[in-house]
């Protein structure tokens, strides 16, 4: 069905009548695909490392009330394969019978980097009968924002994802290293802010922002960060769902815009020794529904109860939940000292060095910004897990510790090490089996043990290096 050869005659779309991403029924969805002569289309969804899966059919058949299945074992499975030994919480559906895709017609948008007119839309995962499959990703971002909507409240967010472009390396025993720019040299560290080093990279950047806005996704800013070639790229802020669908389509347009320049983009926590890494950073506030005010300020301007409750949330529980928010090996080299990344618990304002930072801004957008999300986590469980340890901040009145004045990194590191202690702190959480479901929390927990199983396997070039005739 799909050929990346030269387009033919069929590729002549017609200029985009209506919406460029999403639709409100089906009747609009096979207008929206004619009229831009729509091939094929991708049903995808996420699973718990926030890979794409899924199915591709031709259009006819996606409009036709065509069912999509998929196996329960896809969200079993680690991120390199393998199905890991069942054990008391993680278990196999002894059928491993199927979970249906349920197409979210508000995600419709154009695959823009194919040659061949193709459209991709994001699916919500259902059983046989119908009812949402708790423990997917999407759904239990879903089941957290429904807490907050029994209270009234709408939480608002707005990610930061960084990245880095890498040299193509078909060899995982070598190191990576930076890309040559369009001045022919590899870019160096220490490039924070500079316009020169996204220059460096010109075409491949306005590829971004092409394939973005043929999606309807909106980049907010881009910067170049510290690490070399390392970027960030900001998005508006809004609703928790809409956003994490963004970061699941951006990081799905970054690598396929870098692939057509002949690099790669990745997302790696820590992809070169010696090097920042990558983060993901999460501001978030909450509104009332009805009002759509701020609920962390009082009429006054001042910072709410429910502000610090909120901030008291985090870090009590964001060091169970770490696990969502770091979730592999990888990702706890990006969180020790001295490498520009919080290994704390603490908060403050405009305090880059805090787990939680209070950015300076008017009442109205008071948030609390997340720093310890790192860029290789699933978008979806990141939020949900944030979120949730907020909400529960909230709703059990958890006072914060004062505020941390100077450098909040200097001392223990008060957050998991390694991602054994992380999961073992997710499965000991109690609130959490009630907010995350405890067949979510068995499975993920699964899921990461195999895969720190599988990196085990995998004897590094330290122990060659300082073992193998030392001791």
């Amino acid at each position: 069905m799909r050929s990346h050869s030269a387009p033919s005659k069929k590729a002549v779309i017609p200029p985009d009548p209506g919406s460029k991403r999403g639709v409100s029924n089906w009747k609009e969805a096979a207008t929206w695909l004619r009229a831009r002569g729509i091939e094929d289309i991708e049903c995808i969804t996420p699973d718990l490392a926030g890979v794409p899966r899924g199915k591709m059919m031709p259009s006819s058949k996606f409009t036709s009330n065509t069912s999509l299945a998929l196996p329960s074992a896809l969200y079993r499975h680690t991120i390199s394969g393998e199905y890991p030994d069942e054990t008391a919480n993680f278990r196999y559906e002894p059928r491993d019978s199927d979970l249906k895709l349920l197409p979210d017609l508000s995600t419709l948008s154009v695959v823009p980097w194919e040659t061949d007119p193709t459209a991709q839309v994001i699916c919500d995962i259902v059983n046989v009968d119908g009812e949402n499959v708790s423990y997917t990703p999407r759904n239990v971002l879903k089941n957290v924002l429904r807490l907050y909507d029994e209270k009234g409240w709408k939480p608002v967010v707005a990610p930061e994802i960084e990245f880095y472009l890498v040299a193509m390396n078909d060899d995982p025993d070598y190191p990576l290293h930076p890309p040559k720019g369009r001045s022919g040299r590899s870019i160096i560290g220490g490039q924070g802010y500079s316009i020169a080093a996204i220059n460096e990279f010109d075409e491949l950047i306005d590829d971004i922002y092409h394939f973005s806005e043929k999606q309807g996704l909106e980049i907010d800013t881009l910067i170049h960060e510290e690490g070399p070639a390392q970027l960030e790229i900001n998005l508006r802020h809004g609703n928790p769902i809409e956003l994490a669908d963004q970061v699941f389509m951006f990081k799905r347009t970054i690598r396929e815009a870098a692939l057509k320049h002949g690099i790669y983009a990745t997302f790696m926590a820590k992809p070169m020794q010696g090097q920042p890494g990558s983060a993901m950073h999460i501001h978030q506030s909450v509104v009332d529904a009805k009002t759509g005010k701020n609920i962390f300020s009082n009429p006054d301007g001042s910072a709410s109860p429910e502000f610090f409750h909120f901030i008291g949330g985090m870090q009590k529980y964001v060091p169970s939940s770490l696990v969502m928010l770091a979730p592999y090996v990888n990702s706890y080299r990006r969180l020790t000292p001295d490498m520009a990344a919080p290994v704390n618990n603490a908060w403050g304002y405009d305090n880059r060095t805090t787990a939680f930072r209070v950015p300076v801004s008017d009442s109205a957008a008071r948030r609390v910004e997340n720093r310890l999300p790192s860029s290789d986590a699933n978008p979806y469980l990141a939020l949900a897990a944030s979120l949730a340890c907020g909400y529960l901040g909230i709703v059990k009145e958890i006072e914060p510790t004062a505020a941390a004045e100077g450098s909040a990194n200097e001392g223990s590191v008060d957050l998991p090490r390694g991602l054994l202690e992380a999961v073992a702190l997710l499965e000991g959480e109690t609130d959490f089996h009630e907010v995350f479901g405890s067949e979510f929390v068995g499975l993920y927990a699964g899921v990461k043990r195999g895969e720190f199983e599988t990196f085990m396997q995998v004897i590094s070039p330290w122990e060659r290096e300082f073992l193998l005739l030392n001791v």
